[in-house]
């Protein structure tokens, strides 16, 4: 699959579960998942185990996310996404 194809993916999903609203609450895990799957879509390099072991480094290119290159959609996501986890309560 290709990157843009895969990246594209990953945020509709993710906007699609966060529009679900609280009846489709989700949990901190699903939340993780979402979110550093957009990051990996872009080239992330991850540090913690929990993102090797998820997501792996293969073909990764940007090892400060400050760096990883995302669309303003992407962006909106991801912030939408720590909100909830946020709201949650979830672990950084």
């Amino acid at each position: 699959m290709s990157k843009l194809l895969f990246s594209a993916l990953a945020v509709a999903a993710a906007q699609a579960l966060l529009a679900a609203g609280p009846a489709a609450a989700q949990s901190c895990e699903d939340l993780w998942y979402q979110r550093n799957e957009i990051y990996k879509a872009q080239g992330y390099c991850f540090r913690t185990q929990r993102g090797i072991s998820a997501f792996g480094n293969a073909g990764c290119q940007y090892d400060n996310v400050e760096d990883v290159p995302l669309s303003a959609t992407q962006r909106r996501v991801i912030a939408d996404i720590r909100r909830a986890e946020r709201t949650r309560g979830c672990p950084r």
